[in-house]
């Protein structure tokens, strides 16, 4: 009879589970023309998720070719310009500053920020499968948010590098000699990805049992976050306390820096000097202005607040668009860079006669 009982139970609990694939968003068999479903593991009573699926654009099945292509053809166009500035600024001896310098080191920042999301959403945008591991995930928005927030310190310090230039010229070639600018890019990278490595132990310090889909085209905090089995409160201020720290603090250093450098500009007796002088933070000040607008709407604002499309949207704007931007502001905002551009093309045309 023990044994009868038994089979009975087992037969009751294997009904259930096949019941439960109909309404258990855990359980559930996704499409696979979609995405494939992720695999999951029992423990405790409850199913932890192994894989993750970026929803991104599979909302859109009829626009993925065009997706992929107006994608494809922004990266291109963002590596070309980036890798022309780099080039650049290395060939020509008269842009060996260290103002040309950081916006070298930009540039490769920018490259790389593009190289960790971009391609992995062009490769989704082809393929029916969805799917990320949890430690692809991990290193994809440890990377991210490490180059975010380096990117928001290396314009501080661009800030900083026009401040000393403009109230401080006759000391500028002390103040920021190679080493000074050598360490001080040093300790941006180190302080970026140090906050980096912070939020991303933060979220991956639990398992994830609450969903399998992350609504986004790649690992952002907010969506992660949401999956988590341990929903601590606790846990989601100290990640916005540490974006607060990283954007608001960065953005008022740079305020401070330009309040000085008008302050200084207007002290300046002819027109065309302040004029000049003002011509050298149009672009950078262009760029803060579009980098830290995009990342306050995302993430100086309550968990609570977001909306999945309206954040996918607002994403394509700063991991596409804004790389982009970048280095077309530069090139076409500042004077020396376009003659350094069309001395370099000029010598090449003379080498190639």
């Amino acid at each position: 009879m023990g044994l009868s009982l038994w089979a009975h139970l087992a037969k009751l609990d294997s009904v259930y589970r096949v019941h439960r694939h109909d309404w258990d968003p855990v359980y559930r068999v996704h499409d696979p023309g979609v995405y494939q479903t992720p695999k999951k593991q029992w423990e405790n009573a409850t199913w932890l998720v192994t894989e993750f699926v970026l929803v991104g654009f599979s909302d859109l099945p009829h626009l993925r070719t065009t997706l992929f292509t107006l994608f494809f053809l922004m990266y291109l166009v963002t590596l070309s310009g980036n890798v022309t500035i780099i080039t650049i600024i290395h060939v020509d001896r008269t842009l060996h500053t260290p103002m040309y310098c950081f916006l070298a080191v930009l540039s490769l920042s920018e490259t790389c920020y593009t190289l960790v999301t971009i391609p992995n959403m062009l490769a989704h945008l082809l393929t029916e499968s969805q799917a990320i591991s949890i430690a692809g995930c991990r290193a994809q928005m440890f990377f991210f948010l490490g180059l975010g927030c380096s990117h928001c310190f290396l314009l501080t310090l661009m800030g900083y590098d026009r401040y000393v230039a403009i109230c401080h010229p006759l000391r500028y070639s002390l103040l920021m000699r190679p080493r000074v600018c050598l360490c001080l890019g040093a300790l941006v990278f180190c302080s970026g990805f140090s906050v980096a490595l912070m939020e991303t132990s933060m979220i991956f310090s639990s398992p994830f049992c609450s969903s399998d889909r992350v609504e986004h085209f790649f690992c952002d905090i907010a969506p992660v976050l949401k999956l988590s089995c341990a929903q601590s409160a606790g846990k989601a201020l100290a990640i916005f306390f540490l974006s607060v720290l990283v954007v608001l603090v960065s953005f008022l250093l740079i305020l401070l820096s330009y309040a000085l450098i008008v302050a200084a500009i207007l002290r300046i007796p002819s027109a065309s000097g302040r004029r000049k002088a003002f011509s050298t933070c149009a672009a950078h000040l262009t760029v803060v202005v579009v980098h830290f607008g995009c990342a306050s709407i995302i993430y100086l604002r309550p968990a609570s607040g977001g909306n999945p499309a309206q954040d996918r949207l607002v994403a394509v704007f700063y991991t596409v668009v804004t790389p982009l931007l970048n280095p077309v502001v530069y090139t076409l905002r500042n004077k020396e860079v376009r003659v350094a551009l069309r001395r370099t093309l000029a010598r090449s045309c003379g080498v190639f006669k």
